[in-house]
C-alpha cells in the first residue's frame, strides 16, 4: 500500500488513510450524517484565568499578533519523541497497526506482531541518552531561530512533561526527563521565546487502528493490543465512534475526550510559561478549545502585562479557524503575495521523526523559502529532524552549521523586517496552500524586506553575475526616490548599480560570501 499523508485526512478520505478498503468505506459514508459537535462546557472544567478574553468569538476576534512574533521570522521546532526509535519516519503508531503498510511491516520483523508487542512496548526503547538540549540550543541561537517550540504531546498521546493527568508521560517512563521543562530552561537562558505544539487534539481518530485486529493468516481475527482494556488511557479504549468522511473527522465529537484535552492542555500552559501553542489542525472542540486559547492570552497579560502569547492552527477544514484570533499556520506550504496578517510555514528538514531513507532539503533550499515567507508578512517554524537518542543526524549538523554562517552575514535582511510594497519577482510560480512547499529557485527570483527606510533585495539563490530587479527600473510605481547606494552584505564596499527604463542592474562587487541566497542592502536619496 502506497504511504498515507495527513492530506488524506484533512481532506476527507478517512477510508483510504485507515486502510480500510470497500468495507470501511461504506462505513465512512454512513458517517457522513453524523451531527455536529455538542461542545459546550460543563461543570467541573477549570476556569478560564480572568482578562479581557473569554471563550467568545467575538472577543477572540480582537487578538493583536505580537511584536515579537513579528520580528522573529525564524524558529525551530523539535518534532521529536517516541516514533523516533523505530526510524521510519512519520505516523508509525497508526500506520504499525495498518497491514500492508511498510510500517507494519517494519513492526512485525523487527519488534513482533502487534497484538503481543505494540506501542506501548516501544516506549522504553526511548531513552534519549544523548539529548543535551543545552548543547543544542547554542546550535539553534546560533542559526538564527528566535523562538523554540518543543513537541508537547504527538498523536501517540504520550506527554513529554510530567502530566498531572496522565501516566504515559516522559518523566515516569521512556527517557524519565521532563523533555518539555529542560527545553523550555534551555530556550529562556538564551532569550528565546519558547512554544509547545500539541497534536492531542486529532489522536482519538487517528489511533483508531490500534483497536483492531489482524485481517491475514495465521493470525487472522487477532485483536492488536490497543483492544487490552489495561492500556485504554494510551490508546483511547474502546472506538466506537462512526466514521465520517469529511474533514471534521480528524476532531472526535466525544465530550469527554474534549474535557480530558482540555485538562492536559491546560497543565502544560499553566506550569510552563509557553509563549506559542500550536494546534495541528483547526481550533479543536469548539467553545473548550476557544476557552484554552483565551486563558493562555488571558495568563501572558498577567504574566507580562501585555499579550505576549500565540496561539497556532490551521485553515484545514477541520476545527475553527477565525484569522483575527490566531496566526495562521501553513504545514509544508506558503502564501502567494503579501498576506495582511502574520502567518507561519511550519516545516521539516527531513521526515518529521528520523527516517532512515529519508530525503533531506539543503540550506540552500531552507533559505530561499525563509526569504519568501518572510517577504509575505510570515514566519517559517522549521523542524530539525533528531536521532531518536537527541542526536542530530549529520544532514541536520550540516545544515545548523550552514543556516549559522549564513545568518551572521544576512541576517539583518530577514529579523525585525517588514514586506515591501510587493513580496518579489522572478520566474518561478509558488502555489499557494498546505503541502505545496518548494525551495527551488533561481538567482534571478528576488525577493524584498524592509527595515525603516532601507530595502532589502535577497536572490533566493547564489548570485554569480549582474542581478537585475525590475521593480527598481527608473519610473517604477513603488518607489519614486533614485537608488543611491547598494551594498552586498558581507562586503565592507558598495557595489556599482545602474537604474534604467527595464531594471536596477547591480554589479557584484566580489564573489558572494555564502553558497545560499545573496542580500543586498539598498537606500535612496
Amino acid at each position: 500500500m502506497d504511504a498515507i499523508t495527513k492530506r488524506d485526512l484533512l481532506r476527507g478520505s478517512v477510508a483510504t488513510a485507515l486502510g480500510l478498503g470497500a468495507a470501511g468505506a461504506n462505513a465512512a459514508a454512513l458517517g457522513q450524517s453524523a451531527g455536529q459537535q455538542d461542545t459546550a462546557p460543563e461543570p467541573g472544567l477549570p476556569p478560564i484565568a480572568k482578562g479581557r478574553f473569554d471563550s467568545s468569538v467575538a472577543s477572540l476576534k480582537t487578538y493583536q499578533t505580537p511584536d515579537w512574533f513579528r520580528d522573529a521570522k525564524f524558529g525551530i521546532w523539535s518534532h521529536w519523541g517516541v516514533q523516533a526509535v523505530p526510524r521510519q519516519g512519520d505516523w508509525y503508531a497508526r500506520f504499525m497497526y495498518v497491514p500492508g503498510h511498510p510500517h507494519y511491516d517494519h513492526h512485525r520483523k523487527t519488534y513482533g506482531h502487534p497484538a503481543e508487542s505494540g506501542y506501548k512496548d516501544i516506549i522504553p526503547l526511548w531513552k534519549a541518552e544523548r539529548f543535551d538540549p543545552e548543547a543544542l540550543m547554542d546550535r539553534y541561537a546560533a542559526a538564527g531561530a528566535k523562538y523554540f517550540v518543543s513537541m508537547g504531546v504527538h498523536h501517540d498521546n504520550f506527554d513529554l512533561w510530567k502530566s498531572t493527568h496522565h501516566r504515559w508521560n516522559a518523566v515516569a517512563m521512556g527517557p524519565r526527563r521532563d523533555i518539555v521543562g529542560e527545553w523550555q530552561r534551555a530556550a529562556r537562558r538564551r532569550g528565546l521565546k519558547f512554544g509547545v505544539s500539541e497534536h492531542l487534539g486529532a489522536s482519538y481518530t487517528w489511533w483508531h487502528p490500534n483497536g483492531l485486529y489482524d485481517q491475514f493468516w495465521p493470525k487472522l481475527g487477532v485483536a492488536y493490543d490497543g483492544a487490552d482494556p489495561a492500556y485504554a488511557d494510551l490508546y483511547h479504549g474502546n472506538h466506537d465512534e462512526p466514521f465520517r468522511n469529511t474533514p471534521e473527522s480528524w476532531y472526535t465529537q466525544k465530550t469527554a475526550y474534549h474535557r480530558m484535552w482540555l485538562r492536559r492542555l491546560r497543565d502544560l500552559v499553566d506550569n510552563y510559561e509557553i509563549d506559542l501553542l500550536y494546534s495541528d489542525g483547526g481550533l479543536p472542540f469548539g467553545e473548550i478549545g476557544r476557552s484554552l486559547v483565551a486563558h493562555l492570552y488571558n495568563t501572558s497579560i498577567a504574566r507580562r502585562g501585555r499579550l505576549d502569547a500565540v496561539y497556532t492552527c490551521k485553515d484545514s477544514g477541520s476545527g475553527e479557524f477565525h484569522k483575527e484570533a490566531c496566526v495562521q499556520d501553513v504545514e509544508r506550504g506558503v502564501m502567494n503575495g503579501i498576506h495582511p496578517l502574520p502567518w507561519q510555514t511550519d516545516t521539516s528538514n527531513g521526515d518529521w521523526f528520523f527516517a532512515e531513507n529519508s530525503d533531506y532539503k539543503t540550506a540552500r533550499q531552507i533559505i530561499a523559502m525563509l526569504a519568501d515567507i518572510v517577504s509575505k508578512n510570515g514566519n517559517m517554524l522549521l523542524n530539525v529532524v533528531q536521532y531518536a537518542d537527541g542526536s542530530l543526524p549529520p544532514q541536520s549538523d550540516q545544515l545548523l552549521a550552514d543556516l549559522a554562517a549564513w545568518m551572521k552575514i544576512n541576517a539583518v535582511a530577514i529579523h525585525g523586517t517588514r514586506p515591501w510594497h510587493v513580496f518579489g519577482e522572478g520566474p518561478t510560480e509558488t502555489a499557494s496552500g498546505m503541502f505545496k512547499e518548494s525551495g527551488d529557485y533561481t538567482a534571478q527570483d528576488i525577493r524584498f524586506t524592509t527595515r525603516g527606510e532601507t530595502l532589502y533585495a535577497l536572490t533566493l539563490a547564489e548570485a554569480t553575475g549582474p542581478v537585475a530587479i525590475a521593480a527598481l527600473a527608473q519610473g517604477n510605481p513603488h518607489e519614486r526616490r533614485q537608488v543611491r547606494r547598494v551594498r552586498m552584505l558581507g562586503h565592507g564596499g558598495r557595489a556599482s548599480f545602474r537604474q534604467t527604463d527595464q531594471a536596477l542592474v547591480i554589479d557584484l562587487p566580489t564573489a558572494s560570501p555564502t553558497r545560499q541566497a545573496t542580500a543586498f542592502e539598498i537606500t535612496f536619496a
